[in-house]
């Protein structure tokens, strides 16, 4: 196969643009010469095939799209969001969004080939009243994921992925982002959850990008802020969407009156709901169930650290276990990713090799890992 030399330098030279590494970075971190790196870029000079790996691999990105003249990629969409937000995405947040995209990626190619199926959700809005939007599509949204009126979503991450949206849990070094919404080329609905956040915060947010899968994918890619400055409606739906999703207005109704409740019964009812008091509060309000008195009082309280709840690290795991599954929570490897990994390793969907790429790690870790999650490396 002919390669096009000039569409390879391009496609290398703008995922080094992206994640902004200077040439000499990308040579220590490949073991590359840098002049070899100049040369492959400027489709002076051909790589091996075991540079197309290493570089393919440093990048997070398939060889195959290197190799080929196929320009579907997510740099259209990351470049969108890089002219509008660049400035509040570090060098490592960068990367970090690079190996998110490659996990998206990675989970609709798994997806496929295991025959997982999913049951994309939509949503037929009318009117213009964009809250009221929100509120509708919570309720129908809970209808289609088999909630009652007084049910409380508990696994939200896998009832978003059982919709057909990627979802990963990833920390930023940036803490000023909540999460972010990307339309994949190839992968579809992609979601961001920034894990720097408390757990129920991360909870909320998700919701909130999900809101962007139901109603924003051909607006181009979101950045969701912890502060959302100034009135962008699409945020306001996006909030609107998460509150009734997590709290719905009926179930807040059974409750007691917010006027008499002590932290207590605040820290109790948000941990119910598993959202933060602050979100709570501001729900109440909304439902006209608070005044603005209450509302505030309910706000400033905090839902103890050791008393939430996440549905990926269990009571069941020992601290050794835990602290683990929290560092690879970190990097986007949930039970249902790493799971789906292993699965296509045992079908021979992907090598051992590719399943070492696939969980960010060395071969070296897989075993480390593969004990972790009571799963086997080696096939029948």
């Amino acid at each position: 196969m002919t390669i096009n030399l000039q569409t390879l330098g391009t496609k290398l030279s703008k995922y080094r643009s992206q994640v902004t590494q200077t040439v000499e970075e990308v040579a220590k971190a490949t073991g590359i010469e840098s002049s070899r790196v100049r040369s492959i870029e400027s489709g002076v000079q051909e790589p091996t095939g075991d540079e197309i790996l290493i570089l393919a691999d440093h990048y997070r990105c398939d060889f195959k799209f290197f190799i080929s003249d196929e320009q579907s990629t997510p740099f259209e969409q990351t470049e969108i969001l890089y002219r509008a937000h660049g400035r509040d995405f570090s060098k490592e947040d960068r990367i970090a969004i690079q190996e998110f995209l490659y996990l998206c990626d990675t989970e609709e190619f798994l997806m496929q080939e295991l025959g997982r199926r999913t049951q994309p959700f939509s949503f037929q809005r009318t009117g213009t009243y964009l809250k009221g939007h929100g509120e509708a599509a919570a309720a129908a949204f809970r209808t289609a994921m088999g909630h009652n009126d007084r049910q409380v979503p508990r696994d939200i991450y896998e009832e978003f992925r059982s919709a057909g949206v990627h979802v990963f849990r990833r920390k930023l070094g940036n803490s000023a982002i909540s999460g972010l919404f990307i339309m994949h080329p190839t992968a579809g609905k992609c979601a961001l959850v920034n894990y720097s956040e408390d757990i129920y915060r991360q909870r909320f947010s998700a919701a909130h990008e999900m809101a962007h899968a139901i109603f924003d994918s051909a607006s181009g890619p979101r950045v969701t802020y912890f502060q959302t400055q100034g009135l962008d409606m699409l945020e306001v739906r996006a909030n609107r969407f998460a509150s009734c999703y997590l709290m719905p207005p009926e179930v807040l109704r059974r409750l007691p009156e917010p006027i008499v409740w002590s932290e207590a019964d605040a820290q109790r009812w948000a941990n119910e709901f598993r959202v933060s008091c602050d979100a709570l509060g501001i729900a109440l309000k909304e439902a006209k169930l608070a005044d603005a008195r209450s509302s505030k009082r309910i706000r400033g309280y905090r839902v103890p650290r050791e008393s939430k709840l996440d549905p990926e690290l269990p009571d069941s795991l020992n601290d050794a276990q835990r602290k683990r599954k929290t560092a690879l929570l970190e990097r986007g490897l949930s039970d249902h990713y790493v799971g789906l990994c292993f699965d296509g390793y045992k079908q021979g969907v992907i090598s051992l090799g590719r399943l070492a790429e696939a969980l960010l790690c060395s071969r070296a870790e897989l075993s480390e890992l593969s004990k972790l999650y009571g799963r086997s490396l080696y096939v029948n």
